[in-house]
């Protein structure tokens, strides 16, 4: 079975910017009670003319671009969201008709804050069962649509924002550009993020998932760098789910990834959800702070409690 690479990845963020300046005249908060506890100074913010699946599709066709494809290319368009309101037609099939393919098959993966490395997993999976010869992978979420902005505790984490790869076959012989993933869950911390009721509302026991990240993830970030044949010395970056500086730095430490680069994206973007992995890893990429080729760890976590990660190589 061949293997899977990322020929190009892309991103999109809404114009409107929210300072913790602007917060601080809705909710009681400041910007050092922000920056002091998660790391966030600014996030992007959709507009209600801005729904999740126009934000996807901007990314996307960066992605698209940039890989030197269109769409009509594509066998198969997977959308990591959490913020669709709408049962049918999904995220993924949106996407497909606002950049006009003709017949993708068209998924969405619901992972919450996990959901674009399970994704990303998904379709490495697709090409070497040969389901699939290139494939959209997309992470976008609207968290504003989903947050009580009267809320300090979780109005101040979140921003809006898409992210995008295209994933293809490596060549017979080459090396995969897609590592093996490690995924799984904790069932019994279910409940620690959630996004429900009615209206749907953004809720979390942001304790229990620290607690959870920063002693479990270090050990499941080294198992993956084992299944892609690395060290985590190895690696030229990590990006990790943009929940929270104050997890990120110290858990880049913990892993003992001593010369990568570290995505902080979180300061500038917020927490947004499926959206921070490939939102991050795409900046890295385009300001240059990784080359082609470079072993990257990706591994995102959340929802469900769940967690998926992988090394890539990048575009």
């Amino acid at each position: 079975m061949s293997g899977s690479r990322i020929t190009a990845v892309g991103h999109y963020q809404p114009a409107r910017v929210l300072t913790n300046e602007d917060l601080a005249g809705m909710v009681d908060t400041s910007d050092a009670w922000i920056t002091s506890r998660v790391g966030i100074r600014t996030r992007h913010i959709a507009g209600p003319d801005e729904p999740v699946d126009e934000l996807a599709a901007h990314a996307a066709a960066k992605a698209l671009a940039a890989a030197g494809r269109t769409p009509d290319e594509i066998d198969l368009v997977l959308v990591a969201t959490s913020t669709a309101i709408d049962r049918s037609p999904n995220m993924a099939a949106r996407v497909a008709a606002r950049l006009g393919m003709p017949g993708p098959a068209v998924m969405d993966i619901n992972v919450v804050c996990a959901g674009f490395t399970h994704a990303l997993a998904t379709a490495d999976h697709a090409v070497r069962a040969g389901g699939a010869e290139r494939v959209l992978v997309i992470g976008a979420d609207k968290m504003s649509e989903v947050t009580d902005w009267t809320d300090r505790t979780t109005c101040v984490l979140v921003g809006d924002g898409a992210g995008a790869a295209v994933v293809e076959a490596a060549a017979p012989g080459a090396e995969d550009g897609v590592g093996p993933v490690l995924w799984g869950s904790v069932p019994e911390m279910g409940n620690a993020v959630r996004i429900e009721g009615t209206p749907p509302r953004f809720a979390q026991e942001g304790q229990s998932v620290y607690r959870w990240a920063t002693t479990r993830l270090p050990e499941f970030a080294r198992r993956v760098c084992g299944k892609a044949g690395l060290t985590p010395e190895d690696l030229a970056a990590v990006v990790l789910h943009q929940a929270n500086l104050r997890i990120v730095e110290p858990l880049a430490r913990r892993i003992g990834a001593v010369n990568a680069v570290v995505a902080r994206d979180v300061v500038d973007s917020g927490n947004t959800s499926a959206a921070s992995i490939p939102l991050a890893f795409s900046k890295l990429v385009e300001q240059g702070a990784v080359s082609s080729g470079d072993p990257v760890l990706l591994f995102g976590f959340g929802g469900n409690l769940s967690y998926a990660g992988q090394v890539v190589r990048c575009p």
